[in-house]
């Protein structure tokens, strides 16, 4: 039986009452009904990139998601106007983006590097360097444990926002099948609205660059905060940005913190910044917890860490912040099994 520090990107996580790989929507489906019919608690496993679960395992039956295809509805070429490409939920979601790069598919280069599965995507609404996922989802289809069918959620039914969406609102209830993504054709990426990301590749905001140069600095810049997975990098060891950007009235913004606009009046503010001007400087811990030596987001184990560990020091620094600012950071992860 695997155990779930095998298979999540913090190497945490004990093992499984029952585990269920599935490599097709037919296995995925009967293994989920089987097990709500049993009330059985269910864990649905795609890349573990973004859990953090705990070091007593999950009591109940894994199911892992390991469903593979596309289909390209697309006709490459300077004539053509786009591509409408479905995906199944465990394909790696890196796999895509390179994909698009190469087939010439602008609107998710700049989300290259980020680990974990097709189906996770939308359900965080994933995004990085100035793009979200939702701005190409055409549809989900996904497999209602509820209502026990097949659905389809067009994207304005995705109630998608900052980081989440109608599927990770109501948690457990909805697992993806299948990603249809509508992508525009041509050589240049989608205008560039992230500030690093623009310096980098040595434009003005609102530039484009070609798909092939964004997808390279992204990486880079993935890399150089150890968010590229690598197995012999322990600030890789993490779930990635532990902690999401607060989005908080305007009136509450700490003195000197970036400040950026959202829809609904209030402002989104830098959870790193917060993190480090409450005194928890990058590589901060000791043991074998620590936040990574490249970015104050990631909480890394440094080898032979235990969840309840890591969540101490995530404890540490969420206190920490809510002491000296007010504002109470929200893990991104989810936690299975465990409390933060």
């Amino acid at each position: 039986m695997p155990e779930l520090r095998d298979r999540t990107t913090l190497r945490l996580g004990g093992p499984a009452e029952r585990w269920v790989r599935a490599t097709t929507e037919a296995e995925l489906t009967a293994a989920l009904v089987e097990a709500d019919t049993a009330g059985e608690p269910v864990l649905v496993l795609g890349g573990g990139s973004n859990l953090v679960v705990a070091d007593g395992g999950f009591q109940g039956t894994v199911v892992e998601v390991a469903t593979t295809g596309a289909e390209i509805d697309a006709d490459d070429g300077p004539s053509c106007g786009g591509a409408m490409v479905t995906v199944a939920a465990g394909e790696s979601w890196d796999d895509v983006v390179a994909l698009a790069v190469e087939r010439g598919w602008i609107g998710i280069e700049a989300l290259s590097g980020i680990p974990g599965s097709v189906g996770a995507t939308p359900i965080q609404n994933v995004g990085a360097y100035g793009q979200e996922v939702s701005q190409t989802v055409a549809r989900v289809r996904v497999w209602d444990r509820t209502l026990r069918g097949v659905r389809t959620f067009a994207a304005a039914d995705c109630h998608f926002g900052y980081r989440t969406s109608r599927f990770k609102a109501d948690p457990g209830r909805h697992v993806v099948l299948s990603v249809t993504f509508q992508l525009r054709q041509g050589d240049l990426g989608a205008p560039v609205e992230y500030a690093e990301l623009a310096r980098a590749l040595g434009i003005e905001l609102g530039q484009r660059a070609p798909l092939t140069a964004v997808r390279e600095s992204v990486l880079a810049l993935r890399g150089g905060k150890g968010m590229v997975l690598d197995p012999a990098d322990h600030d890789t060891w993490s779930a990635g940005s532990f902690f999401t950007n607060p989005v908080i009235d305007p009136e509450t913004v700490p003195d000197g913190a970036p400040a950026w606009p959202q829809p609904d009046g209030r402002v989104k503010t830098s959870a790193a910044w917060l993190i480090e001007r409450a005194g928890f400087a990058k590589g901060y811990g000791a043991g074998n917890v620590a936040l990574s030596g490249k970015h104050t987001l990631a909480l890394t184990n440094r080898g032979g860490a235990t969840t309840d560990e890591l969540l101490a020091l995530a404890r540490e620094v969420r206190d920490g912040v809510a002491e000296r600012f007010g504002i109470v950071l929200v893990n991104e992860p989810v936690l299975v099994g465990c409390e933060l």
